[in-house]
């Protein structure tokens, strides 16, 4: 998964749990890994939600002010689906071994 650079910190402190995407298709799969800095992204879960289910709450989970602000970041391509990422952060040796 690519975070925004403001978000990257945040993220690997644990910080940020979730990530809001609107895609085509998703673009990551639970259970998948995924390098930034020096761990991982262990994906958790993936699910599509609506429009009406991003909430102020959600956007502040995902590491941004308000839902105007995840939506202006979200949004990647032409993709009108939007998906809920679930993840955590690993930085452990093992996580870097292959599966």
């Amino acid at each position: 998964m690519i975070f925004t650079k403001r978000l990257r910190e945040p993220v690997m402190r644990g910080e940020i749990t979730c990530s809001v995407r609107i895609w085509q298709r998703p673009h990551v799969k639970a259970g998948g890994r995924y390098p930034l800095g020096p761990g991982w992204v262990h994906v958790t879960s993936i699910r599509e939600i609506d429009l009406a289910d991003i909430t102020a709450e959600l956007a502040r989970r995902g590491g941004f002010q308000d839902v105007e602000d995840l939506l202006a970041t979200a949004k990647h391509g032409p993709g009108e689906t939007i998906y809920l990422v679930e993840f955590e952060y690993r930085e452990d040796r093992a996580w870097s071994d292959p599966l």
